[in-house]
């Protein structure tokens, strides 16, 4: 589906998404280079997010996390070769440790909490902050006084 945001229609009846627009657009030009490696998972619960990252073999402090103008990156540079005595042990290599950037676009109102690595999976929680403005609230409907002629 594509959106034509130079509909007059369209446009009319939206107001103040402007920087949805602009992500909208930097969504469509990343997803041609996006990756899916290494895997993830997103989970919700209620108002609470948590981002997992399977990263086996990676340390803390191998792993680069950001938030930059509303998008999360995660990051690895790539692995550094292991010589021992100018040689490389590794025999066999299974588990993958390329370099990656995973990226996600975060609503003005989502806050990261914490990150944590446990066993491999590195777990970003966030959590979405409803301002009271925001929640939804009842308009009442009231009645003009009535202009009487004289």
């Amino acid at each position: 589906m594509i959106l034509n945001f130079t509909d007059p229609f369209f446009t009319t009846r939206v107001l103040g998404f402007e920087p949805l627009f602009d992500r909208l657009q930097r969504l469509s030009e990343s997803n041609e280079r996006s990756s899916s490696y290494p895997p993830y998972n997103i989970s919700k619960d209620g108002n609470l997010f948590a981002i997992e990252i399977a990263v086996a073999g990676l340390s803390k402090e191998d792993i680069q996390i950001e938030l930059a103008n509303g998008v999360l990156s995660v990051s690895y540079d790539g692995p550094k070769s292991e010589l021992i005595n100018g040689e490389d042990k590794v025999v066999y290599q299974g588990i993958a440790q390329r370099a990656f950037k995973q990226q996600f676009t975060l609503s003005e109102d989502v806050v990261v909490q914490d990150a944590e690595l446990i066993n491999g999976l590195l777990t970003i929680n966030l959590e979405k902050i409803i301002p009271d403005e925001k929640k939804p609230r009842m308009i009442k409907i009231s009645t003009p006084k009535r202009i009487s002629n004289k």
